[in-house]
């Protein structure tokens, strides 16, 4: 409801700004580098990196330097790891659903998924976001196999510098919502976890220069927590 009294009261400025920032914000590219690789030695783990920008390394120099990369290095210690990358800027959850159907089948052991911004900035609401979330776990889970999803949270949009107030309000506010909802999504489905974006992860001293996209440093503690967690996760199975 505060959504929609927001929107009634500030939808012109909201729009005003919202057509700035996309003139005015550098658009940076997806970094140079392999999307798929084999590093480590130990148990075979095969891993899958799906989303949105944030997934395809944007505001890193190289893919050794995005999420992806330092995964493979933080997992490289324990696993065989057998990972792919397939992400693509401004991607929502309805272009990443509609993608890997068109994907050959293929199976993996763990999926990480960045996805959610691109579905706040487009005024998706609530019930279609749990929705199409509802339909990616089973997806990845029925066509792919996966046996662990780690669904990563919003950052908090409400600190980034790209964006002005109201907007960066709005938009923050709107972002711990979808949160809020992708939590409860991965709390009901057995074999998914929800993997928190907290404020300690996302300072954004460390931000890229678009002040929009995670820089190297938010990268290096996403995945340490990503591999943490699907260590701590595959140490459970049997």
């Amino acid at each position: 409801m505060r959504h929609l009294i927001a929107t009634l009261a500030l939808g012109p400025i909201l729009m005003a700004q919202g057509r700035h920032v996309r003139r005015t914000v550098p658009e940076l590219p997806e970094p140079e580098g392999p999307r798929s690789g084999i590093a480590g030695s130990g148990p075979l783990l095969r891993l899958l990196v799906v989303g949105d920008s944030a997934a395809a390394g944007v505001g890193a120099a190289t893919q050794d330097e995005a999420l992806s990369g330092q995964l493979a290095v933080a997992l490289a210690p324990t696993f065989r790891l057998h990972w792919t990358l397939l992400a693509f800027t401004g991607a929502t959850t309805a272009d990443m659903l509609d993608r890997l159907r068109r994907e050959a089948a293929e199976r993996f052991d763990v999926v990480v998924t960045s996805l959610g911004v691109n579905d706040v900035t487009g005024s998706r609401s609530l019930a279609t976001w749990r929705r199409q979330q509802e339909q990616l776990v089973e997806l990845l889970a029925a066509r792919f196999g996966a046996r662990l999803i780690l669904l990563s949270g919003l950052p908090p949009m409400h600190r980034f510098p790209a964006l002005p107030q109201p907007l960066r309000w709005y938009l923050g506010s709107r972002a711990r919502d979808f949160d809020r909802v992708l939590a409860e999504v991965a709390a009901r489905r057995p074999g998914c976890e929800f993997l928190a974006l907290g404020h300690e992860m996302m300072d954004t001293s460390a931000m890229a220069g678009d002040g929009f996209h995670p820089g190297p440093p938010i990268y290096a503690l996403w995945a340490r927590a990503a591999a943490q967690r699907i260590d701590n996760c595959t140490q459970e199975k049997p």
